[in-house]
């Protein structure tokens, strides 16, 4: 019995299953600081489809050498929805937020995702968690609203919409790749969603290269690679498998951490400044995460 489908998992199974869902977030975390450094070399349609059109190169061959099946009529609904949400409608509008708002900006208003992800996921699965859960999760979510609106100086940005929109698409892919990861390995579930969205994003990607010009550089080429086989694959196949194994919901709010993790990294790799409720912020996520993770 899988993690969604099952009220109370294994110890070894949820411990192992937070330790994948973990992994997702750390290669999340970087995406923002990634997708800035692409975007110093390439336009932002081209950073899009050329992303997917790499990962789906990785994907297609870990597919082939898996001999991984073609999934079943039934899953591929399912899958046009990972491919819309995680391969299309994410990447594509926080690209276009990032153009004209800075990383650490992007992850405080997109750490409104562990929420949307588990009340989408509620109403798909079936799962209702308890008060405990949801009381600890809007209160994470508050604290990284709270954090995001002091950074920006309480007036949203003209990018906000392009990151709320990010919200829903994938909150709706990463909910529909963990319901499929119960059923396949999730390593095929994203394998799949990349290869079978080739039609869309080759024929795209030869568009948007021929129309903005790029500038190859160490940074740019990095950028892009790191989103293309990590962020875009590697760590979609283990935040799929973790949201298989201890739940949608659950999985989801380990996601409250990915916002301080990037502010993190933003501040690391790119020089951006971090006011002084970093540190706060980040220990009231922390204590959030782990009140979710122990209610039923």
């Amino acid at each position: 019995m899988t993690a969604e489908n099952s009220a109370t998992p294994t110890a070894p199974i949820a411990l192992g299953g937070t330790a994948l869902a973990l992994l997702g977030v750390a290669a999340f975390s970087l995406t923002f600081p990634s997708t800035h450094y692409a975007l110093t070399g390439f336009g932002p349609w081209s950073t899009v489809t050329v992303r997917a059109v790499l990962a789906a190169a990785v994907a297609g061959a870990f597919l082939a050498a898996g001999r991984a099946p073609v999934p079943d009529r039934a899953h591929w609904p399912g899958l046009a929805v990972v491919v819309g949400g995680v391969v299309v409608g994410f990447p594509l509008l926080t690209t276009l937020a990032l153009v004209s708002t800075g990383t650490s900006h992007a992850a405080v208003v997109v750490g409104a995702l562990p929420l949307c992800t588990a009340a989408l996921g509620s109403l798909r699965t079936g799962v209702r968690p308890s008060r405990t859960f949801w009381g600890a999760a809007l209160a994470g979510a508050a604290v990284v609203v709270a954090f995001a609106l002091g950074q920006s100086g309480g007036a949203p940005t003209g990018a906000d919409l392009y990151l709320f929109g990010s919200l829903l698409a994938c909150a709706a892919g990463y909910v529909e790749g963990g319901r499929l990861a119960s059923v396949m390995p999730g390593w095929q579930v994203i394998g799949w969603a990349l290869v079978g969205a080739l039609p869309l994003s080759l024929p795209a990607a030869a568009v948007a290269v021929s129309l903005e010009p790029a500038h190859l550089t160490g940074q740019s080429v990095g950028g892009l690679l790191w989103v293309s086989v990590v962020s875009q694959f590697l760590g979609m196949l283990v935040w799929y498998r973790g949201m298989a194994r201890i739940g949608v919901a659950k999985a989801s709010q380990l996601q409250l951490a990915q916002p301080v993790l990037t502010l993190v990294w933003s501040s690391v790799l790119l020089g951006e400044h971090l006011g002084a409720a970093t540190l706060p912020a980040a220990l009231a996520v922390l204590v959030c995460v782990a009140v979710t993770q122990r209610a039923r």
